[in-house]
């Protein structure tokens, strides 16, 4: 059995606090509240912080909150929470869509929106989420408060934009009126990282043409969303035959490995696949939102 090394424990009582005492800390301190990626790391020795941060007190990070047309979650809320949000569900199912084949229901009542994004590992499902739905990340540090892009927060594979003494404190999507948004993934066995996962967010204007859209893949070597597949459906009716060219695009643009979860034509046969089957149940959601 492989334990971590030695160690010192703090647990922070407000954002503030936490800040505070990452800054106080220095690079040897790192933050945990789910610990489901970096516990494990610990115990392999990958990573071994001198200081762990507890931030499960925070509660004032721990909300999922309407704020006229953008929707705020906090960086603590767990991913069941999400899950079971009423709200996501109905402004946001390709939320829901993702949290369904997350890890299992013990790393979901535990792992956090926050702890995802900031692992940033590349086949994590809610970054490919929040690059579609556009979303926006809220950071705090000594000297105040910063809001990025989905594009400027993700710096690469396991790298963020979060600096060692900030805290990432909540996630804003903006609220779209007929919109509609679905993830399918494909893995090896329940639970596990995706093979290959895609996300599609479909906004139609009032003529029921598409006036905003986000296609995202996941595992597959992508940063961002794919503006060139993005922009054969802007300004179109949703129809079969865009989707399949949007999707063709999709797969020419990704660039998988081959490992022990499938060789590279194998991935960008899903990634076209799975993009089709996302953007056909974006658009009937969108649809259906119109109609409503």
């Amino acid at each position: 059995m492989q334990i971590p090394a030695q160690f010192d424990y703090v647990r922070a009582s407000t954002v503030d606090d936490a800040v505070a005492l990452l800054d106080r800390h220095g690079p040897d301190a790192r933050v945990v509240a789910g610990g489901h990626s970096l516990l494990p790391m610990m115990k392999l020795r990958l990573a071994r912080p001198e200081w762990l941060v507890d931030i499960n007190d925070l509660y004032e990070l721990d909300f999922v909150l309407r704020d006229g047309d953008t929707l705020r979650i906090g960086a603590l809320t767990r991913h069941t929470a999400l899950l079971e949000s009423e709200e996501i569900s109905r402004l946001f199912p390709i939320i829901g869509d993702a949290e369904r084949v997350i890890a299992d229901p013990t790393v979901r009542n535990r792992g956090t929106i926050g702890g995802s994004l900031c692992q940033g590992d590349p086949a994590e499902d809610l970054s490919t989420v929040c690059d579609v739905l556009r979303a926006q990340a809220v950071i705090r540090g000594p000297r105040g408060e910063r809001t990025l892009t989905m594009g400027e927060f993700h710096r690469g594979p396991y790298e963020s934009a979060v600096a060692q003494n900030e805290l990432l404190c909540e996630v804003r999507i903006p609220i779209r009126p007929r919109s509609g948004s679905a993830y399918e993934k494909v893995e090896r066995r329940s639970g596990d990282w995706a093979v290959v996962a895609a996300g599609a967010s479909i906004s139609l204007a009032e003529d029921g043409t598409i006036s905003d859209v986000g296609i995202g893949l996941t595992a597959v070597g992508l940063d961002g969303t794919i503006p060139q597949a993005e922009a054969v459906l802007l300004g179109t009716r949703p129809s079969e035959d865009l989707f399949v060219e949007a999707a063709r695009l999709s797969a020419a643009a990704c660039d998988p490995i081959a490992d022990q979860r499938g060789p590279i034509d194998y991935k960008r046969h899903l990634a076209d696949e799975l993009t089709r089957r996302v953007l056909r149940r974006a658009a009937a959601r969108a649809a259906e939102a119109q109609e409503g």
